[in-house]
């Protein structure tokens, strides 16, 4: 802990009006704690001030509290007197944090280039299987582009070439340039028969594999556990989203375990929001593979939807790695109403047969994100219970279509959105196994001109204070409608949007408030038009 001594602290300690929850021994009582860039400090003149407090009140609970930290800042006050470096001194305790505001991560995995077939993980005729599959589909090509196909060194493919053409599967028509590399190679008759048989395998043509043991090294390597998150850099990820300290302080310990959040609250403030600003701390990037070779089956992992490529162009031969690779930033994979149980597993193209892998696959060493849960095409129950094994093991089942099991990780920080209340949702062991649930409140009237505020600035449209009070006075009190985040950006884009219809700028005038709200607010009177709809 850091106890600061200074009359100067003490003061903007009594100053200061946003002290969160936990500056206080309880909410709003023995106020000892405030934050000084992002740092907890107890403020040593506070801390009498609250222990005489507590003795007068005889209020045992919160003596307890603050005894222990009286004790320690005694401890060190001693031990300072006995170094000589007390007097003058402002600070005592630990050393102050050397965080930058930027996302710590340890991630050092390299994937090696491979320069032989060995050093590849694969078989020599699942590389020349490959190989055939590529000219058949090509009708010819040459070494260049048989390598660059599978992502692999023309030094590593040659030798086989060599050994496809003494079994006379394949054979040189041409030359497209200068040396070996370019000569051009087409099948043979026996070729073409071998063709066929490695097509009725698997149509999968492509980057060459990696073998499923170094896929499942490299997950262990890059493991998400490795993030470092602080109370300056979630700051600097949330810096344009007004949201409380509270919630903030529930955020960043959820992304250091690495585990799962379940965000609840009502709709329209900002659960989605907040959810998708968390991948702005996954700041660093990692090596995923294009497809992975698990039991002579072809899992295609890469999704140019899902994984974002980071420039790699380099000179340096140190910094070359395997091709058959890429090198992405964090995944972020998001799913809401339309995600059904069978997307949690392998999809089998049976035409092409080879399987694209599941969401979660493709989240490892990143964030998955269920929004709108609940609103799902199958159960809530059902979809919670899938995620029973993996948030407890920490790894996940897949079933090939032969019903063979393959053991995947299940590495990423799993985010739950929903506007249900939990307890409706999933019962008490399915909640120990989401260790942070975090509940999205509404704004207070404060935040809720902040949000204008910021709103009005993006848009460029003048705020007007008096415009605010008009609409609270007419469109919410009277109603006791509930202030939600994300009513600033509605109301004014809607305001912007009949302004433009009026050939006049967009102002707080009322009348320009009174349309925004009447085609935004929906009458809470109960009306008939006619018709039934079925919500079951």
């Amino acid at each position: 802990m850091r106890y600061l001594l200074d009359q100067r602290s003490y003061d903007d300690l009594l100053a200061r009006t946003d002290h969160t929850v936990d500056c206080y021994v309880r909410p709003g009582e023995y106020l000892h704690h405030m934050y000084v860039d992002g740092v907890k400090y107890i403020v040593a003149r506070a801390l009498y001030d609250c222990v005489k407090e507590a003795r007068a009140k005889n209020d045992l609970d919160a003596l307890r509290h603050l005894t222990m930290h009286k004790q320690d800042l005694d401890a060190l006050v001693a031990e300072s007197q006995q170094n000589g470096t007390l007097n003058g001194a402002r600070m005592l305790g630990h050393a102050l944090p050397s965080d930058d505001g930027q996302p710590k991560t340890d991630n050092s995995y390299f994937p090696k280039l491979p320069k032989t077939v060995d050093e590849t993980g694969l078989s020599r005729s699942f590389i020349q299987e490959m190989i055939i599959r590529i000219i058949y589909n090509r009708s010819s090509a040459s070494g260049v582009e048989l390598a660059t196909e599978l992502g692999l060194y023309y030094s590593v493919i040659e030798p086989l070439l060599q050994e496809l053409r003494q079994r006379e599967v394949v054979d040189i028509t041409g030359q497209r340039g200068f040396g070996e590399t370019n000569y051009e190679y087409m099948l043979t008759n026996r070729g073409m028969q071998q063709a066929n048989d490695a097509m009725l395998k698997t149509q999968y043509s492509g980057y060459a594999p990696v073998p499923f043991q170094t896929y499942l090294d490299s997950v262990k390597a890059q493991t998400i556990k490795n993030m470092v998150v602080t109370r300056r850099s979630i700051r600097r990820a949330f810096a344009d989203l007004i949201i409380t300290d509270s919630v903030l302080n529930s955020i960043g310990p959820a992304v250091n375990a690495a585990s799962s959040i379940f965000l609840f609250g009502y709709p329209g403030n900002g659960k989605t929001s907040i959810a998708e600003r968390i991948t702005r701390l996954m700041g660093d990037h990692i090596y995923i593979p294009y497809a992975v070779e698990a039991g002579g089956q072809i899992i295609k992992l890469y999704d140019n939807i899902v994984h974002e490529k980071v420039d790699d162009m380099t000179l340096d031969p140190d910094k070359q790695y395997d091709q058959r690779w890429a090198k992405v930033k964090r995944p972020v994979v998001i799913v809401g109403g339309e995600l059904t149980l069978p997307m949690l597993d392998l999809i089998y193209n049976e035409n092409a047969r080879f399987y694209e892998a599941p969401f979660q696959m493709k989240a490892n060493g990143g964030i998955f994100l269920i929004d709108d849960f609940g609103r799902q095409q199958c159960r809530p129950m059902d979809l919670l219970n899938r995620w029973i094994v993996p948030l407890e093991k920490r790894y996940d089942y897949l079933t090939t279509v032969t019903g063979k099991k393959i053991e995947i990780p299940f590495d990423q920080l799993l985010i739950f959105s929903t506007n249900l209340d939990p307890n409706q949702l999933a019962d008490e062991a399915f909640l120990r196994r989401i260790k942070f649930k975090i509940e999205v409140r509404d704004p207070d009237e404060a935040q809720w001109r902040q949000i204008w505020e910021l709103v009005c600035k993006g848009r460029k449209v003048n705020i007007d204070g008096r415009g605010l009070d008009y609409l609270l006075e007419k469109w919410y009190k009277p109603f006791e409608r509930p202030l939600r985040m994300c009513q600033p950006r509605d109301i004014l884009d809607q305001m912007i949007s009949i302004a433009k219809y009026n050939m006049e700028p967009p102002t707080f005038s009322p009348d320009l408030l009174d349309a925004a709200c009447e085609s935004y607010f929906v009458s809470k009177e109960a009306k008939n038009f006619g018709a039934k709809v079925r919500l079951e």
